[in-house]
C-alpha cells in the first residue's frame, strides 16, 4: 500500500512515519507540509492512502480530500488531527477513518485495514462512490501530465463543457478538468450563472447582453475575448441577473 503523509508539523509526520514502519505491506512514497504539496504528491505518486491533517496553511485537509474525490485512481483518506471537532465534516468528505493525535498504533492499524478494504473494493468495482459533501471548495484542480494546477475560484471567468471535459477559462489562461458542468453548478450556483446548456459564467464577469442581426443573444464579459452565445431559455433569467448586479 502506497501512502502519502500530509501534515504541516514535521514531528507529526515523523511519528506517523515511525508508526508506519512497524506495519507490514506499506510504503511511504511522499510527505507534504501543506495542502498544495499534498495534492501535487498525490498527482505524482498515485497513492492508495493519504494520511491527512486537517488544519494546514492554505488549502486545508478537508478541501484536499474533496479534490481527491476527482482523482483516478482515487486514494483512500484517513484524517489525523489534534481535534475531534471536525469528525462530521471529515466523513462528509468520505474519509475512511478519523484519528485523533497522538495517533495510537492500534488505531492506525485499524485505519490501514479499512483503507485496504476500500481500495480492494474500488479496484473490483464493488464500491458505490457517493457524491461530494462538505463545504464548498476554494479552488478547481486541473491535472496536467502527472502534475496539477490549482485554479482559485475567484479567478474563473467562465466554464464551458466540451465532450467529457469542462474548459476552465480563468485569469491565467485555460485548463481542462474532468468534472461535469452540472456538479459545478450545484456547488457554485451562487457564483456562476448558466447562459447555455454548455456554459456557466461568473456573475461578476457579466457586463451586458447584446442581440445580433441573426436574432441570437450574446453575453459580453468583462474579461472575455469574445461574446458567448446565450440560449433562448436563459435570456430572461440572465437579464434579471445583470439588472441586479
Amino acid at each position: 500500500m502506497k501512502i502519502v503523509i500530509a501534515d504541516d508539523e514535521p514531528l507529526a509526520r515523523e511519528r506517523l512515519r515511525m508508526l508506519l514502519a512497524e506495519q507490514p505491506g506499506v510504503e511511504v512514497v511522499a510527505e507534504a507540509g501543506d495542502g498544495h504539496e499534498a495534492l501535487h504528491a498525490c498527482a505524482a505518486h498515485d497513492p492508495d492512502l493519504v494520511l491527512l491533517d486537517i488544519a494546514m496553511p492554505g488549502i486545508d485537509g478537508l478541501e484536499v480530500a474533496r479534490h481527491l474525490q476527482a482523482f483516478e485512481p482515487r486514494p483512500a483518506v484517513v484524517f489525523c488531527t489534534a481535534y475531534d471537532a471536525h469528525a462530521l465534516s471529515a466523513f462528509d468528505a468520505e474519509a475512511v477513518d478519523y484519528l485523533v493525535k497522538p495517533v495510537r498504533p492500534e488505531r492506525l492499524a485499524s485505519a490501514l485495514q479499512r483503507a485496504r478494504v476500500l481500495t480492494a473494493g474500488r479496484k473490483s468495482g464493488d464500491v458505490d462512490e457517493g457524491a461530494e459533501g462538505g463545504k464548498r471548495r476554494t479552488h478547481l484542480c486541473a491535472r496536467l501530465r502527472g502534475s496539477l494546477r490549482l485554479i482559485p475560484i475567484e479567478d474563473v471567468h467562465y466554464l464551458q463543457a466540451e465532450e467529457k471535459y469542462v474548459v476552465v477559462h480563468h485569469a491565467r489562461g485555460e485548463d481542462l478538468i474532468e468534472e461535469s458542468l452540472k456538479s459545478l453548478e450545484d456547488e457554485f450556483g451562487d457564483r456562476f450563472v448558466r447562459i447555455h446548456r454548455n456554459c456557466l459564467v461568473a456573475r461578476h464577469e457579466l457586463v451586458e447582453l447584446k442581440r445580433g442581426l441573426d436574432g441570437h443573444v450574446h453575453a459580453i464579459l468583462r474579461h472575455g475575448d469574445k461574446p458567448l452565445e446565450v440560449s433562448r431559455r436563459c435570456v430572461a433569467q440572465l437579464r434579471d441577473t445583470i439588472r441586479h448586479l
